[in-house]
């Protein structure tokens, strides 16, 4: 891509030192993420996804909000949705949509979210376009249309429901430790400045928005997670300088880093749990192969009811794998039973495990055949880092 405006990199310095000023943030990967994130907001026509930015920590004081604070005082148009009725959230989107903010974002998600139904409904349809909510006009007798397309910044504590996270660049904050300060953020002095900084953002990404919108930038993740990056990539590349590196390494990285923190769903997890417990047998009874997978104290199966995971859970979450337990004839008698057999293709398309390399090779395989490309993040995760955050 030509770099029609040489001020971009110097745009994003800028953008990055004033975070850095106010908040402590994971990684320096983290931190690029971040400010690719609110730099997209400003040309968010140009985009087909919406990628999410998730701010969450274990506890209050992680410095959540002070992010959001940043986020909301250099971002394009900030609509901050607390205390915002579901009906006004879905009018204030436009084709030129606001950047959304939910601060206690969990309140949203958690248990005692009741009411809040439209709202998620927005934030789960809205990472991609035409993606319209239906409404139904009673006066008008007519269904309308309701566009959802909007990115959007959630802050909270604990994890948000993977429908959000997996379209997330995720930040994972924790309190500040002794000895790491950051300047405090005054409203009313420091977001003007800010606020400066986003309109030349906004002035420098809107001079092009077709070239933006174009732009078929190498990815380094894949699937669902190079949706989420690549309008941060296009901005790097648009930017040039470091910036194209440094995106891409941010988006390795975090996308590895959500791995490593095993953000897969249940089924997934559950799936890996039966491959080692299954070991070498060829078949197992469903009772031994539920005594092996809660055989770990600290195993989330012993957590699935007050006996933990039972033959009817267990086949219920095998089941949306086409994996069904039958009757299998053992040294002990017929019981109900899992062929091996029949895990092999789950194991092989969602958790696949990866041979040990002999050294000087490049390129490793899956044991399903598939190659895995060198620096290539299995798709569909998103990154965070853990780290400190200001108070």
């Amino acid at each position: 891509m030509h770099h029609r405006t040489p001020n971009g990199a110097a745009l994003l310095n800028q953008l990055r030192a004033a975070m850095t000023r106010y908040v402590i943030l994971p990684t320096t990967e983290t931190t690029d993420a971040v400010t690719l994130w609110i730099a997209a907001t400003h040309a968010q026509p140009a985009w087909a996804h919406a990628p999410r930015l998730v701010i969450r920590g274990p506890e209050k004081r992680c410095g959540k909000s002070r992010l959001l604070d940043i986020v909301e005082a250099t971002c394009h148009n900030p609509f901050i949705t607390v205390n915002s009725s579901s009906a006004a959230v879905y009018r204030s989107i436009t084709d030129d949509p606001p950047t959304m903010l939910v601060d206690e974002a969990d309140t949203i998600f958690g248990p005692k979210a009741d009411g809040n139904e439209d709202l998620r409904g927005l934030l789960n349809a809205g990472h991609q376009r035409n993606r319209p909510a239906k409404r139904y006009d009673a006066n008008a007798n007519r269904v309308e249309s309701i566009p959802t397309f909007a990115m959007a910044a959630l802050a909270g504590i604990g994890a948000m429901p993977d429908t959000i996270e997996d379209r997330a660049v995720v930040v994972r904050m924790r309190r500040r430790a002794p000895g790491e300060t950051a300047a405090p953020y005054r409203h009313r002095r420091d977001r003007t400045p800010l606020r400066d900084l986003a309109a030349d953002l906004n002035q420098w990404l809107r001079a092009d928005l077709a070239t933006l919108e174009q732009a078929e930038p190498a990815m380094p993740v894949e699937d669902r997670a190079a949706d989420t990056w690549e309008p941060l990539v296009i901005v790097a590349d648009y930017a040039g300088d470091t910036w194209p590196d440094r995106a891409r390494a941010a988006a390795v990285a975090l996308t590895a880093e959500a791995d490593d923190n095993g953000h897969t769903s249940a089924r997934v997890r559950l799936l890996a749990a039966c491959r080692t417990a299954f070991g070498t047998d060829t078949a197992l009874p469903t009772a031994v192969l539920l005594e092996r997978l809660k055989a770990d104290p600290e195993a989330e199966w012993n957590e699935h009811g007050p006996a933990g995971l039972t033959p009817r859970k267990l086949g219920i979450m095998l089941g949306e794998y086409e994996i069904r337990s039958a009757n299998i004839r053992f040294t002990t008698g017929q019981v109900k039973g899992y062929q091996r057999a029949d895990f092999l293709d789950a194991w092989g398309r969602y958790c696949p495990t990866v041979e040990p390399v002999p050294e000087g090779d490049v390129v490793p395989f899956a044991r399903d055949t598939r190659p895995i490309r060198p620096n290539l993040v299995n798709a569909g995760q998103r990154g965070t880092g853990t780290a400190p955050g200001t108070g």
